[in-house]
């Protein structure tokens, strides 16, 4: 109307009454028409999502439809109001009806932009209820193509169309050479600067929302928490990205789980020097001290006990072997039946491996002793091994042989006998530092089984008396 002030009738103004009743039926209808429209189009998914059930594939694409259906209801509603005042200034002349049709047009992209993007904003949890473990089966913009649509809607149409009235005047058609424009481009500047920016702000917290809550799952899972994750609410590059960030994640729970199994499985020094090495562990001889311990009488239990009674004894019995092996700087490296080997100084070196191997015995004969219906024997022995993986290429172990391993055996299998049901070997108590050295006694010799020589024995200090 400010472009055509005389286009009506005979020259008249067309700020008539029908144009003004028209105008406020327009608000009064489009402003509840859009939102029942809206209610219409998300009312579907607001059941399943209000109940909390899970979506089948047609209400799914249906949700993720609800922008472009918001969309089309702001569409119609100014589609509806241009053909009203087309009609109505019918006899208004052509340049009018084109001045309707430009200016309902920038109003119908400005609202529908700025509608999508709401719609997008608010529906978040619905999108994501809608994507949870489906691939999407509507695909929505681009980014690139979003921001080029905002700025397109939100700025260039309002510029261009302040430019195009520049122009039309010049042109004389549709806009009558020399009428005033000042008011009417003051008023297209003021809606580009402020659906510019209501447009930015829009696209731009599409991007940044996600890119920070990204960033506060990096920092969970920097903090040692595998179990973070994003939203998925999006099915552009952004959607992709947040999919990819939680595939990542698990990936990582699932590595950081197999890695604690494997250490579990075979200690967590050799699993840790074998995931260093890329699994390779090459052997060498060393000098190490070992541990053995063994049931008495394991058999003869195991005929008279529930099989669910005995796994708890022996889980019982093997949780303090590991505690107080691992306790002394040693390493577990096989559980055999009732059996248990220990190594002190592989894989890892320490200091003074046989005086932990044998704090470790004394402190085994103390725990161990305070368990009802159990009986053992301890032996300890110290020596060159070899020390690394055994095995063919798809399946190896890391272990020790040598001979100290087979002296700790059959010490144990004499301390069955002794009261203190620990032996070491003297050479081992010799080798160890004087402050643990200075806590067994050493006497008494015997021919082990499997052996030519003789072993000079040993035993904790509280029970010496029966060497000898």
């Amino acid at each position: 109307m400010l472009l055509t002030p005389h286009a009506g009738p005979a020259g008249g103004s067309l700020l008539t009454t029908e144009n003004i009743v028209i105008l406020g039926a327009a608000v009064l209808v489009g402003v509840p028409g859009a939102f029942l429209g809206g209610a219409l189009t998300l009312g579907p998914a607001l059941a399943w999502f209000s109940a909390g059930v899970s979506p089948n594939d047609r209400q799914r694409r249906s949700a993720l439809r609800i922008p472009l259906r918001q969309g089309a209801v702001h569409i119609l509603i100014w589609t509806v109001a241009a053909v009203a005042f087309v009609v109505a200034n019918r006899d208004a002349g052509g340049n009018v009806q084109v001045l309707i049709a430009v200016a309902a047009g920038l109003g119908a992209a400005t609202t529908c932009c700025m509608g999508y993007l709401l719609s997008e904003r608010i529906l978040r949890p619905i999108t994501q209820s809608a994507l949870s473990g489906h691939p999407a089966s509507v695909r929505r913009p681009r980014m690139m193509v979003r921001l080029v649509a905002v700025w397109t809607l939100c700025t260039g149409v309002p510029v261009g169309a302040i430019a195009l009235i520049v122009v039309a005047r010049e042109l004389g058609w549709p806009i009558t050479s020399g009428t005033p424009i000042d008011v009417p481009v003051l008023i297209l500047a003021v809606v580009s600067l402020f659906a510019g920016l209501r447009g930015t702000v829009l696209i731009s917290r599409s991007v940044s929302d996600p890119a920070h809550e990204l960033v506060a799952a990096m920092g969970e899972v920097e903090r040692g928490s595998i179990d973070a994750a994003v939203p998925v609410y999006d099915t552009s590059e952004v959607g992709r990205l947040q999919s990819g960030f939680n595939t990542m994640v698990r990936g990582l729970a699932e590595r950081e789980r197999l890695r604690d199994l494997f250490g579990r499985q075979v200690g967590r020094e050799v699993a840790r020097l074998a995931l260093e090495s890329d699994g390779l562990l090459d052997g060498r001889v060393q000098d190490v001290a070992v541990l053995f311990v063994d049931l008495v009488g394991s058999t003869t239990m195991a005929a008279a006990v529930p099989p669910d009674e005995m796994a708890a004894l022996l889980n019982d019995f093997f949780r303090i072997v590991a505690e107080t092996v691992e306790g002394n700087g040693g390493f577990i490296n096989k559980f055999e039946g009732d059996a248990a080997l220990a190594v002190f100084g592989a894989p890892q070196r320490v200091s003074d491996a046989e005086g932990s191997a044998l704090a470790a015995a004394r402190g085994l004969r103390r725990a161990l002793t305070a368990l009802d219906d159990i009986d053992f024997g301890i032996g300890v022995s110290s020596g060159q091994v070899f020390a690394g993986k055994i095995g063919g290429e798809h399946r190896y172990e890391y272990t020790v042989i040598g001979d100290p391993v087979n002296e700790a055996a059959r010490l144990t299998e004499l301390a069955k006998s002794r009261s203190a049901r620990v032996l070491a070997s003297s050479v081992t108590v010799a080798s160890a530092e004087s402050a643990e050295a200075a806590q067994w006694v050493v006497g008494g010799a015997a021919v082990l089984r499997g052996r030519a020589e003789a072993t000079v024995l040993a035993e904790p200090l509280s029970a010496g008396a029966e060497l000898g």
